[in-house]
């Protein structure tokens, strides 16, 4: 029976161990999206594919689509990002980044979330990236990433009332749509209070290079409160938020 081949350009993500020397990669494709393919036997030594089948390289990839899975039968190595992989906070930044494309990422090809990808990982490479702004890339890319996506949040105006943010206690409530003011927010429960220099960090992230990193200033209690507001918005949009 003949199988036909596909050949893409694609970053390896996710990998888990199947049997004894079989391993199961989630990567993210230029043409067909986020893709699950088996790589037979390339956890042994003697695999040609091995080398260029590694979490977090771009690779040119060749498969084919079997009754169960789809089977690696090619892989060419384009960039191992070997500076990237060789700092920590970079490291960390890309972990986060492979969560976020498991439970979120589409199996569709997008060529918009293709580019931010790239650029993030080349950004990442740079040396010129602060090594505080590496350890915000993550934050930086699930913001854009989600707008991407169709879930950018309302930033500017109370998502509730539709009156200007001011500079005062305000929240964010993933339900109404974004960042909504004190008095609105006495009608929702699942909300978590939001600094006003977060919302200023939020408004510097959405549609800027990552380099616009340098330009940011944040203290710990921000960061704090970012980190915060990512993983509650990350729990309300894979339906991990428990309610209350």
């Amino acid at each position: 029976m003949a199988f036909q081949h596909y050949r893409t350009r694609a970053v390896f993500l996710k990998q888990e161990g199947r049997g004894e020397a079989d391993q199961l990669f989630t990567v993210f494709s230029k043409e067909f999206g986020k893709l699950e393919i088996l790589g037979r036997a390339i956890r042994k030594i003697t695999s040609k594919l091995r080398s260029s089948a590694q979490l977090f390289y771009l690779s040119e990839i060749e498969f084919i689509q079997g009754k169960n899975y789809k089977t690696l039968t090619d892989a060419v190595v384009i960039d191992k990002f070997k500076e990237m992989q060789e700092r920590p906070e970079a490291m960390e930044a890309l972990h986060k980044i492979a969560v976020l494309f498991d439970l979120l990422g589409k199996e569709e090809a997008d060529d918009r979330i293709w580019q931010l990808l790239l650029n993030t990982f080349q950004s990442l490479q740079r040396s010129d990236l602060c090594k505080t702004c590496r350890g915000l890339t993550s934050a930086f890319f699930f913001w854009n990433f989600v707008s991407l996506l169709g879930y950018e949040p309302e930033l500017y105006t109370c998502a509730s009332c539709g009156k200007k943010l001011l500079p005062e206690t305000l929240f964010f409530c993933p339900e109404q749509g974004g960042v909504v003011c004190w008095q609105c927010k006495k009608q929702e429960k699942q909300c978590k209070e939001i600094s006003v220099d977060v919302i200023k960090a939020l408004r510097l992230f959405l549609g800027k290079p990552v380099s616009v990193l340098n330009k940011l200033k944040i203290d710990k209690q921000t960061q704090e409160n970012l980190e915060i507001i990512f993983d509650f918005y990350q729990d309300y949009l894979t339906g991990t938020l428990v309610r209350v």
